[in-house]
């Protein structure tokens, strides 16, 4: 391309560029007519409801207490005494699938172990319910507001999330991704904890 050429081209694009429509400045409002009465001022609303900045941080000994699928509710506060993992997870997450079965078990099997699901996603109880007739639990679910998840608990940064509450019902220790038995019996010794 020549530079004669070259300039032709530049100055094609200024002048499009220039010639852009530009917004029109905002017309002042017209005076009311005989025909249209003046405009009375709106009444004034009410603040809305401040809505509560999602949780950077779990609390060390987070409270939670939720409605569960089958109808009961669940109250972290009822197994103190017991080692509970309390698991964030969701229908679509295929980690979150592939490690129910292992919570499963050891909720069933361990008599100082519990685990609780929260369903963090925008779910139906219906539909909840039929997921678990495909993929069954012996512990409890309960469906988690994405908008206002458990006051004490972090916003999930992915998905599974599980906590291991002590018996004392303080944080032993924060999982992300997929967690397996020994994982949480691990855990369990290395705070002193004897798994039953």
């Amino acid at each position: 391309m020549t530079c004669a050429r070259a300039l032709a081209v530049a100055t094609c694009l200024l002048a499009l560029v220039a010639c852009q429509r530009q917004p029109e400045p905002a017309a002042a409002p017209a005076a009311p007519t005989a025909a249209q009465p003046a405009a009375t001022p709106a009444a004034p609303t009410a603040p809305a409801e401040p809505v509560a900045p999602a949780r950077e941080v779990t609390a060390e000994q987070p409270a939670l207490k939720l409605p569960t699928v089958d109808g009961k509710t669940y109250d972290l506060a009822e197994h103190r005494g017991k080692w509970v993992v309390v698991n964030f997870w969701a229908t679509w997450c295929a980690p979150c699938l592939k490690e129910m079965p292992e919570l499963s078990a050891l909720h069933a099997m361990r008599n100082n172990i519990e685990v609780v699901g929260l369903a963090y996603e925008d779910i139906e109880p219906a539909e909840m319910q039929a997921f678990l007739k495909e993929h069954p639990v012996a512990y409890p679910i309960a469906i988690v507001d994405t908008y206002q998840p458990p006051a004490d608990f972090a916003v999930p940064r992915g998905l599974p999330m599980s906590y291991l509450i002590g018996p004392d019902g303080k944080i032993a220790k924060q999982f992300l991704g997929p967690v397996e038995a020994r994982d949480i019996e691990a855990a369990i010794a290395a705070a002193g904890g004897k798994v039953g």
